[in-house]
């Protein structure tokens, strides 16, 4: 693409825009390097980039960049032998802490399963160079200074200057407190001239010191003396700072020497680092103006919904909609002058530019790009005076290049098609370059003041009219894009709002032909019919904003009605596992009352009864919601009907058992768990007979699987009820025919679980035993495999 078009594109100002986005002096220089792409490939993988930065920037906010240097120039001279000083040596330590802080910053986004494929790969690449910036750094400061642990000899030499410096001062300092010096010296201070230490005497006494003068005051009334009992003293120190420097340069030689043989690794560094900063500039750009990752296709499709020229400031802005190479390849755009046709024709070509540097463009989400093999754009007046051609000269002559270049894969963008001649030749040689460009199959964008091409989309397949809005009311652009309309003049509505007389401007309408009325009229009634659309589409969002905003409301209403119902439910749940433990704690305790009453005296009292019958019935629950709603009584059977083995209810004591016997008519023996007692016939419910037993062979008893369960929970129960229970389901789990149970004691004191181990260790049908994992409910478990 030639340097005209990026500048008529304005690519080199959106460059400029990107720059300080870079973190570093070899990002910037990859911006200012900055070129489009022109194959698929190379877009989609230079957009891959961009995205995987534009991801991190959105995950973590922003990225440790800081440090990085060109040091590109100072490591090839390494290379070569060549010196490196303090300030360069110091710049490759921090270039190479850069590289390694970035590193570890990706290393810890992939051990934060952040998914990431590229940067990953990128720092692969790096040779992390640790003791090399160590070595550095250890020799020299961040002032680049060199530090006296940078050997043992230069250490040893400062010790000797900082002694003979102090030596020196001191004596000078003799002097300037002495009464002679207050007279003989200007002033009572120890400078240095000419790197050696000096004090400042009078003119008139420069003979009392002897020694050398190094320098006078411009008055000359001064002279900067070294007295001559010092001058010993500065000979010595200057040799120590010559050995001093001496040392310095073969520490920095060796150093420059350790670069040297790095040279490799720290170009791939530089190289890798730079494109780094390079991806996070793009994706630094497209956070700053909201810009969105294209859908990407070779095949001249593009479709930019709310598009933004990068260019125009965010208050300014209207957004705009524009499509091409779906339904129609060539969009012809009308409308007035400053209406915004231009902008739209810069807009897309240089978003699509854009795309094609691997940039996100500042579009709505869904909106697609494609990529184009060649990009040509005739805008704005391009006359040139050296060459004495005129405007429609100059436009022609770029035309005839860009018509020479163009193909299938081209996008094409003219401004003002045909202005600056006669217009009747003007709009004719318009309609055949339009013409000539779709036949060919590149996608075009033209923008025209000819009423002739308005028509033209009428009678082109593959054409579309667009406009560009106009408010005749306030007489001012509003730069909206209406793709499917075209532009009207509107000369005479301006005409008439600006006060021009009504007679004149019927006067005009009558110059015009019927079918250029006939348009008009078309078009008026279009954008009437267009503005209604958009008036009811308005109105209909209105609506279902509001109905959104109602569902919300109810929704949310919903579940907090729901929650405040289930915190309720729970509530009582609740409290009625509490009561029911209550009770059976209760009934626990009666029912134990009882067996030790029967132990002390078979003949159970009828007033201990019924003090043990008052205290099952206040044992148990009692729910003022449950009272509400009474289940209906059972019918009680009849009398005459009973039979010893039904199964029967002790209403009074709330308890379930069966007749052993009938006494009388009015009269029943029943077993109530270990207890047998009497109980009036009145007094009890009739709940089941128990079928004949019937004898099956083994086979049958171990299809009981379905009605034993694999597992046994025992909490809650007391430990000789455990016990019992335990032995019972393990010698009908091994009917079932089960290779594994588990039993649940749950953690507690550990009793009833030592108690189940110890069971389970001497029963003879279980080959081995083991403690619940993690996911099977950990110790309060015991796993049981079976013979």
């Amino acid at each position: 693409m030639s340097d005209r078009m990026m500048r008529v594109l304005e690519y080199t100002k959106m460059k400029e825009q990107l720059e300080p986005f870079a973190g570093s002096s070899l990002g910037k220089q990859r911006v200012q390097q900055l070129k489009p792409m022109y194959t698929l490939e190379e877009v989609t993988e230079a957009q891959r980039y961009t995205a995987e930065a534009a991801k991190v920037l959105r995950l973590k906010g922003n990225i440790p960049l800081g440090g990085l240097r060109d040091i590109r120039a100072q490591v090839k001279r390494a290379e070569i032998g060549g010196d490196l000083n303090a300030g360069e040596l110091l710049d490759t330590a921090s270039t190479i802490y850069a590289s390694r802080r970035f590193s570890s910053f990706v290393e810890q986004m992939v051990e934060d399963d952040i998914d990431l494929s590229l940067l990953p790969e990128m720092v692969e690449e790096m040779v992390p160079l640790t003791d090399l910036q160590r070595e550095i750094q250890q020799a020299v400061d961040e002032d680049g200074r060199i530090l006296d642990s940078a050997s043992p000899a230069l250490r040893t030499i400062r010790q000797q200057i900082r002694t003979l410096e102090s030596q020196v001062r001191a004596k000078l300092e003799s002097i300037t407190r002495s009464g002679s010096g207050k007279t003989m010296l200007s002033d009572a201070i120890v400078t240095i001239r000419n790197d050696r230490y000096v004090i400042p005497v009078k003119a008139e006494y420069r003979g009392h010191f002897g020694g050398i003068v190094h320098d006078q005051s411009a008055s000359g009334q001064t002279l900067f003396i070294e007295p001559e009992s010092v001058v010993q003293l500065n000979n010595q120190l200057r040799e120590a700072r010559s050995k001093e420097k001496h040392e310095i340069d073969r520490i920095l030689r060796e150093l420059s020497a350790s670069v040297g043989l790095h040279t490799a690794e720290l170009l791939v560094i530089v190289r890798v680092m730079t494109e780094v900063d390079f991806m996070f500039a793009k994706a630094y750009f497209a956070a700053s103006m909201n810009a969105v990752e294209p859908s990407l296709n070779d095949e001249g499709r593009l479709e930019m919904k709310g598009a933004r020229h990068p260019l125009i400031p965010d208050e300014e802005i209207v957004p705009i909609d524009v499509e091409l190479g779906g339904a129609f390849r060539t969009l012809v755009i009308t409308g007035p002058n400053t209406g915004g046709k231009t902008v739209t024709l810069k807009t897309v070509g240089l978003l699509t530019l854009m795309v094609q540097s691997g940039l996100f463009f500042p579009c709505e989400e869904g909106s697609s790009a494609a990529v184009f093999h060649h990009i040509f754009a005739d805008i704005g007046d391009e006359q040139s005076i050296e060459q004495s051609l005129s405007t429609f000269s100059s436009h022609m002559t770029n035309i005839v290049d860009i018509m020479e270049h163009l193909d299938h894969r081209s996008l094409v963008l003219f401004d003002e098609l045909g202005a600056g001649t006669d217009p009747t030749e003007g709009a004719a040689l318009a309609v055949a370059i339009l013409d000539h460009v779709y036949k060919i199959g590149a996608g075009c964008i033209a923008t025209t003041h000819y009423s002739e091409l308005k028509g033209y989309a009428y009678n082109r397949e593959g054409v579309m009219n667009a406009s560009v809005e106009f408010d005749v009311e306030t007489l001012r652009p509003t730069y909206r894009l209406l793709i499917g309309v075209p532009g009207r003049s509107n000369a005479f509505a301006i005409s008439s709002r600006l006060g021009l007389q009504e007679d004149i401007i019927e006067e005009a309408k009558k110059q015009i032909s019927a079918d250029t009325n006939q348009v008009e009229n078309m078009i008026s009634q279009l954008e009437d019919s267009r503005k209604n659309a958009e008036s009811e589409l308005a109105r209909a969002k209105e609506l279902r904003n509001e109905s959104e905003s109602l569902h919300r409301e109810l929704t949310e209403e919903l579940d907090a009605w729901e929650e405040k119902k289930q915190a309720l439910l729970q509530a009582a749940q609740d409290k009625a596992e509490k009561e029911a433990k209550k009770a059976q704690q209760e009934a626990e305790e009666i029912v134990e009352y009882l067996r030790e009453m029967k132990k002390q005296n078979p003949e159970i009292k009828d007033h201990e009864l019924i003090d043990a019958r008052k205290r099952m019935e206040e044992a148990q629950p009692s729910f003022a919601e449950s009272s509400k709603k009474k289940k209906p009584k059972k019918k009680k059977a009849v009398v005459d009907t009973l039979q010893p083995g039904d199964e029967v209810k002790v209403e009074s004591l709330n308890q379930k058992g069966h007749i052993v016997e009938k006494v009388s008519e009015k009269e029943f023996t029943v077993q109530l768990g270990v207890m047998k007692m009497k109980v009036p016939a009145k007094d009890l419910l009739y709940i089941n007979r128990p079928k004949p037993v019937e004898t099956r062979p083994m086979a049958t008893v171990r299809g009981r699987s379905a009605h034993v369960k694999t597992e046994l929970d025992l909490r809650g129960e007391r430990y000789e009820d455990a016990m019992r229970e335990v032995d019972k389901y393990l010698d009908e789990a091994v009917l079932a025919g089960y290779h594994q149970v588990s039993i649940i004691h749950g953690k507690g004191t550990g009793a009833l679980r030592k108690g189940v181990e110890e069971m389970m260790k001497r029963h003879p049908n279980i080959s081995e035993t083991r403690p619940g994992t993690q996911g099977e409910g950990g110790s309060g478990v015991t796993i049981a495999r079976l013979k």
